[in-house]
């Protein structure tokens, strides 16, 4: 991606953001909120892939 290209596609979203009222942009930022405390732990937020991987491992040498 040219440095144009990136330019001109921030600008885009600018305007697109700037564009849209407040109370909808509200609306979405608390949809993202709740749809990301719902999907991810902290852990994996936090320290990625690993202490999920090690948990599973402990759970796994747990139940055999």
């Amino acid at each position: 991606m040219s440095t144009n290209d990136y330019v001109k596609y921030v600008t885009q979203q600018l305007v697109k953001y700037m564009d849209t009222p407040k109370e909808t942009r509200k609306l979405q930022k608390e949809e993202r909120k709740h749809q990301d405390l719902t999907t991810s732990y902290y852990s994996n937020r936090w320290f990625g892939v690993l202490p999920f991987a090690l948990k599973l491992l402990m759970n796994k040498k747990k139940n055999h």
